[in-house]
């Protein structure tokens, strides 16, 4: 399976609380009038044929597919099962080979939009701005489902395109690479899956464990190095996380590594002796290189939704961060944060990941995120 469809597959595979939404959004938000037949009949039918009565507004180019009126009574909807719709299509009830429904783009319509764009982690203010860059000469205009799934698409490709960046390397050996993130952030498991990546691609790795408070998580690096053939420093429980890094930096460039990739304890943001910890770290990395570590990368759990931008306002103040890794977005239906991050952020989105696999840490690619995001094919 490639990664867009596996992508497209897991976004929203765990995506309870956005579901349990749509079904209120999609019975007050369209309008019957203009998706179905009317559904009252005159108080007595005439028994001779007349001129029809108008049909619903915007005939369909597939009128074929609906049944003529040949009583008062409405002829009842026979429809099979319909496959899961992407998101767009739950909004607006589009049914797979039925007449395709199109509905004004009014007040009503966009405020409705913003909403589910907000449901999804997209925040207050990117989701107002996609929303006014979608309704931008189309107010008025009768849209199909497929149409407004492809306008949102394009609007957040073009949001997310600019921060679209592989992880730079330098010619710089070793080239240090600090991993940082709060608590159950998917850190050990990105560094892991990096390892090996590059390892794959030719480049000399060694891993720091630095996070000497958890045995779990140095057991686990050690795992990871064993699959790549990448070794793994260690140091005793509780040791100084700072004197590893400088010492890692010392074996690295020793054993002539293109890579040195650095593990962090996991820290929430708010315990400020921790945060100091990892401010501890940078000093004691530019004391070998003052130009290390040459990129700093922030990991994010997709399912903590809008507490990311707070993570990256305060790591990116403590230290330096280059860049981010999004975890986890097959474990919620609130990708729609990593948008937000983007549009408020401006750093580089390096890859995501959408499950425990090796190859289920992708380079980041914009157009292929919005288009799972709303549902819609991968491009031609």
């Amino acid at each position: 399976m490639s990664f867009f469809n596996k992508l497209k597959d897991r976004l929203f595979k765990s995506s309870s609380k956005l579901d349990a939404g749509l079904g209120d959004i999609v019975a007050q938000a369209t309008p019957e009038a203009e998706t179905t037949a009317p559904t009252h009949a005159p108080a007595q039918a005439p028994a001779t044929p007349i001129t029809p009565a108008p049909a619903p507004p915007e005939p369909s180019v597939h009128s074929s597919l609906t049944p003529p009126v040949t009583s008062a009574r409405p002829m009842p909807e026979a429809v099979p099962e319909p496959p899961k719709p992407g998101l767009m299509g739950r909004i607006f009830g589009a049914r797979p080979g039925s007449a395709e429904p199109r509905r004004t783009l009014d007040d009503a319509m966009l405020e409705s939009l913003e909403e589910l764009l907000i449901q999804s982690d997209m925040g207050v203010e990117t989701a107002l701005r996609v929303s006014a860059n979608l309704a931008e000469g189309r107010m008025g205009t009768k849209l199909s489902v497929n149409e407004i799934k492809h306008i949102l698409a394009s609007e957040i490709a073009r949001i997310m395109a600019p921060v679209a960046r592989p992880l730079p390397i330098y010619p710089k050996r070793p080239q240090v690479v600090l991993v940082v993130g709060v608590n159950g952030s998917g850190k050990t498991t990105t560094i892991g899956k990096l390892a090996s990546q590059f390892r794959a691609a030719g480049k000399k790795v060694v891993i720091a464990a630095g996070d000497t408070f958890r045995a779990a998580a140095v057991e686990q690096l050690q795992i990871w190095g064993q699959r790549a053939g990448v070794p793994v420093l260690t140091a005793p429980e509780g040791s100084d996380p700072a004197s590893l890094a400088f010492d890692a930096m010392s074996r690295a460039e020793a054993d002539g590594a293109d890579l040195l990739l650095i593990d962090t304890a996991g820290r929430l943001q708010n315990r400020q002796d921790l945060m100091e910890e990892l401010a501890k770290i940078v000093r004691v990395i530019r004391k070998k290189d003052p130009e290390a570590p040459h990129n700093t990368i922030l990991v994010l759990d997709a399912t903590t939704g809008q507490n990311a931008l707070g993570q990256v306002e305060t790591f990116r103040a403590l230290a330096d961060v280059t860049g981010l890794i999004m975890t986890k977005l097959d474990g919620t239906a609130r990708g729609g944060v990593l948008v937000a991050l983007a549009d408020r952020f401006g750093l580089p989105i390096h890859a995501i990941g959408i499950g425990e696999q090796i190859d289920d840490l992708a380079p980041f690619d914009p157009d292929d995120f919005a288009r799972a995001l709303v549902g819609t094919g991968p491009a031609a």
